[in-house]
């Protein structure tokens, strides 16, 4: 089975840049593959993409040897399975917020014993290469989003998830379950409260020897949660970037022929 990049970082003491997609085509999936990013997740759940737009996705980024990741749009054993079976390297999942829910997580990605993964690797068999049956549970990646009050208190019960990789944290969710609306939800926090919350979790992955994920706006941040001791980070999406390079282009346009820049560009905020 080709081995899974983000898993080889990892050993070699280095972080993962990960890729974010969520407009559902195969082109724009195989420009972002190409781009340098270490892995490059799906997103199934706020994505515009369902499981029929994802497999060409997966296969167009195959040719780039970019790690390919899946965020399932909820916990469901069914959303899961075929994820992998469609050659997902690894899966991301939404509002896991005790013990239980990791546990009933690293069951739907692990064949028995270690869970109830049903067999059937459909694309995984050829994308993956010989030996997906054997090698499998030790090379797909197992993360539980922690996003939600609930799961902020339950940190160390969900971390001691055997089985489960580690965790990845969604600051504008978390920060609309900790905070509520006193803050617009976003990436890139830097309220101090929230920059304590996200350091807590990501010491205590550490502590329980897991990884911890975080979910940012700008390379900035990115590199800045490296350095506090971040193991996986992803950094924007297909959506803003592409927002930004076109309001970017109108923009300077606007500017050399002495226009007014349109009030009807659209704000993408904290997506």
């Amino acid at each position: 089975m080709i081995r899974n990049g983000v898993k080889q970082r990892w050993a070699e003491g280095r972080p993962v840049l990960n890729g974010w997609l969520s407009i559902a085509n195969s082109f724009s999936a195989e420009i972002m593959a190409a781009q340098g990013y270490d892995s490059v997740t799906i997103d199934m759940q706020h994505g515009i993409v369902g499981y029929d737009g994802a497999v060409p996705m997966l296969q167009a980024m195959r040719a780039s040897g970019v790690t390919p990741l899946v965020r399932v749009p909820w916990l469901d054993p069914a959303d899961i399975m075929k994820a992998l079976d469609a050659g997902a390297y690894g899966v991301i999942c939404p509002m896991i917020n005790t013990r239980a829910e990791a546990e009933r997580l690293v069951s739907y990605v692990r064949y028995p014993p270690a869970g109830v993964r049903s067999f059937g690797p459909s694309r995984a068999l050829f994308s993956a290469g010989p030996g997906y049956a054997a090698e499998a549970d030790d090379e797909i990646i197992c993360l539980a989003m922690i996003e939600t009050a609930q799961a902020y208190e339950n940190l160390e019960d969900i971390l001691a998830t055997p089985g489960l990789d580690g965790v990845y944290i969604g600051p504008a969710d978390l920060t609309l379950g900790l905070q509520g609306k006193k803050y617009a939800p976003g990436f890139d926090r830097r309220e101090p409260e929230m920059i304590e919350a996200i350091k807590t979790i990501l010491h205590a992955a550490h502590k329980a020897g897991k990884r911890a994920a975080l979910h940012n706006g700008t390379p900035d941040y990115a590199a800045e949660a490296v350095s506090w001791g971040f193991d996986f980070v992803t950094v924007s999406n297909d959506v803003r970037l592409l927002a930004g390079a076109a309001e970017s282009s109108v923009r300077k346009f606007r500017e050399l022929t002495q226009e007014v820049v349109p009030a009807n560009k659209i704000d993408t905020g904290g997506y």
